[in-house]
């Protein structure tokens, strides 16, 4: 039975993403790519994938399996916001020193922010998590905090 509940949590986060690499490589360009991110990443639909996903990185501690799974995962979202960041640059949108080190803050604050809005202490809005993302892609890859 655990094996089965782990088989469909680890599907489901698969297609989550993969629907996240979709949007993001339909893209027209590097900041459009990392905006349809962070809207595909908090809607009002996505607190039972952040839920899911908690729940999954938990189990890393007492699975190995899952652990590197996790760690899989983690790997190739860095490298699609790295990627992201790098198409910015190329386009003369974003200027970042370090694009992997970004893209470890960017998904750092990502989590923080899907722990904050599930445990609303205090209550965090679908537009709010996105406003702090966007404030901080702003103000590391373009220098202003709009």
């Amino acid at each position: 039975m655990q094996e089965v509940l782990s088989e469909a949590m680890v599907l489901h986060i698969e297609r989550y993403y993969a629907a996240l690499s979709e949007a993001a490589a339909k893209a027209t360009s590097g900041p459009e790519g990392l905006r349809l991110l962070i809207d595909a990443l908090f809607t009002d639909d996505t607190d039972r994938h952040w839920r899911m996903w908690f729940d999954y990185w938990n189990a890393g501690e007492r699975d190995q399996t899952f652990a590197r799974g996790q760690a899989e995962r983690y790997e190739r979202w860095h490298e699609e916001i790295r990627a992201l960041v790098e198409r910015g640059r190329v386009e003369g949108e974003f200027h970042c020193e370090d694009p992997a080190d970004f893209a470890l803050r960017f998904s750092a604050l990502a989590d923080g922010l899907a722990l904050r809005r599930l445990r609303q202490v205090p209550a965090l809005t679908v537009a709010d998590a996105r406003r702090h993302l966007r404030r901080f892609v702003d103000a590391e890859l373009r220098g202003t905090a709009a």
